[in-house]
């Protein structure tokens, strides 16, 4: 299949669903060979079926990426299966129970740093090594407009989307002499399972978050994977160590 990423390896975590799904896809549409992450067997197998009735070429690879044992084998794996890595989205992410500071438990915060945080350094870490051997590659980084702004709603979550822009730039200065370029998305409101789920029990909510997006509307999974392909692409070969909100003008 013919496009930028023909002859590349892309990996996706969490690319069994939203916007994980959607740039898993969007890889393959442009001639990627991809290895989708993530912990679900029923939705990785679906994904994956999904992939290749649309004509692309991928492999699912059940892995909880807060396991520094199940990333290696991940990365071991994606390598005996395509010989290389080329590419990255480090979208994975889950946590523990939110709320106001004062009352987290230490189990959640530390769920929480675990399946955001640690979450991205652990597949940084195994990524970039095998990428210094070929010469290098790209890697994108989800984090949040929450990683960007006070969230008083989720301050664990805040927290740790906060720690992935720090760690995105800090890697991306030490390796962009090396040819491996680090940036990361900071999303705003995206119609995902999680938001479908927390909408339909709470109807309400669509409005107000509406009311958020100057573009006065949800995003989509598939904004967020142009993004994330541009970044992985030649056309965004000056760009390090950046944290690029997709979010309908939220911030703004």
């Amino acid at each position: 299949m013919d496009g930028r990423f023909a002859g590349k390896v892309a990996l996706v975590t969490g690319g069994t669903s939203g916007i994980g799904l959607a740039t898993a896809l969007a890889f393959a549409m442009e001639g990627a060979q991809v290895v989708i992450a993530g912990r679900t067997q029923t939705r990785g197998e679906a994904a994956l079926a999904q992939i290749k009735e649309a004509g692309g070429e991928a492999i699912y690879l059940q892995a909880d990426v807060s396991d520094s044992a199940q990333v290696q084998a991940l990365i071991a794996t994606t390598i005996e299966t395509y010989g290389r890595l080329d590419c990255a989205f480090n979208n994975a992410s889950s946590g523990g129970k939110d709320g106001p500071v004062a009352l987290i438990e230490e189990a959640d915060w530390d769920k929480t740093m675990n399946g955001v945080l640690k979450s991205v350094w652990l597949c940084l870490k195994y990524e970039i090594g095998e990428m210094l051997k070929t010469g290098g590659g790209a890697i994108v980084n989800n984090s949040s407009v929450d990683g960007l702004h006070s969230f008083p709603f989720g301050p664990a979550y805040s927290t740790a989307k906060h720690g992935v822009v720090g760690l995105t730039k800090s890697a991306a200065v030490q390796y962009a002499a090396h040819g491996i370029r680090i940036n990361a998305v900071c999303p705003g409101w995206v119609e995902t399972p999680p938001v479908q789920r927390w909408i339909e029990n709470m109807p309400e909510m669509q409005d107000t978050i509406i009311a958020q997006e100057p573009i006065g509307r949800i995003g989509q999974p598939e904004e967020i994977a142009d993004a994330v392909l541009w970044l992985c692409s030649p056309g965004a070969s000056f760009m390090i160590g950046t944290a690029i909100p997709v979010d309908g003008g939220y911030l703004a």
